[in-house]
């Protein structure tokens, strides 16, 4: 007979998620995960498992929430030039939102040695990367194809420099954010990029 679950799972996965977006992964402990779900070991475990599966939960629930904005802003725009800047935009506002627990990327926050140590979470933010790649260099290559962007530009090759500009962007602005300059930055590379 299945177990039923004695929480709110989704408001749970929700507050434990905000906590490890706040502190990273090593840095949340069990008892800080426990109190801020305000559940007990037992139905931790039970439900969980790990605090790496809860983990992993999180990082999914922020791609559907978090993420999911950004990319839908991509997915809108009528150009792959509109779409990544778009994509950017979406990145800034949330950075303007005071009650976001950190300027770092929940996702980007995994590219640290002490999580990557893991195989399945190493995996994990590999495919994340890949998966966003992907994304960039499929718009990317519809515009090349329709004679929006010129036939001597690699899609594959240009997403990867966006998905590692970004991966610095989130670095730059937990130490130092200002919207306007980083606007700036962001016009500056995605032109000379040809975008």
């Amino acid at each position: 007979m299945t177990r039923k679950i004695a929480f709110d799972y989704d408001r749970a996965v929700d507050k434990a998620t905000r906590l490890f977006w706040k502190k990273g992964y090593t840095e949340t402990g069990l008892r800080d995960l426990l109190k801020v779900m305000q559940i007990g070991e037992g139905s931790f475990y039970n439900t969980l498992k790990s605090k790496k599966q809860l983990y992993l939960a999180c990082l999914q629930r922020y791609e559907e929430t978090v993420v999911e904005t950004r990319l839908q802003a991509l997915a809108a725009a009528p150009t792959a030039a509109e779409g990544i800047r778009a994509f950017f935009r979406a990145v800034l506002d949330r950075l303007d939102i005071p009650s976001t627990p950190s300027r770092l990327c929940m996702l980007a926050a995994m590219a640290s040695e002490d999580v990557l140590v893991e195989a399945s979470l190493r995996t994990r933010a590999r495919t994340s990367l890949e998966a966003l790649e992907q994304l960039f260099g499929e718009r990317l290559n519809q515009d090349r194809d329709n004679g929006a962007l010129p036939r001597s530009l690699d899609p594959s090759t240009t997403a990867q420099v966006i998905v590692t500009y970004l991966q610095g962007l989130w670095r730059r602005a937990v130490v130092d954010y200002d919207r306007s300059r980083f606007e700036r930055q962001i016009d500056a590379f995605l032109t000379a990029l040809g975008l």
